[in-house]
């Protein structure tokens, strides 16, 4: 079964989400034979503070 979690900074509309997972799910259902209903998403969202790049918080200028 996969299991996909997604991080992220900031967050997507739930319609986003969706599309998403949509095109995640169809992956292993192409490639690997894997029911739709076998794989697991979870989306987390995390705020820019939370997240740095280059020894920088993504909230800095």
């Amino acid at each position: 079964m996969p299991v996909v979690t997604i991080k992220l900074a900031g967050t997507l509309t739930r319609e986003q989400k969706k599309k998403v997972a949509e095109e995640i799910t169809a992956t292993p259902e192409r490639h690997a034979n894997k029911p739709a209903s076998y794989t697991y998403i979870a989306f987390e969202e995390l705020p820019d503070e939370n997240w740095a790049i280059a020894g920088k918080l993504l909230d800095e200028d």
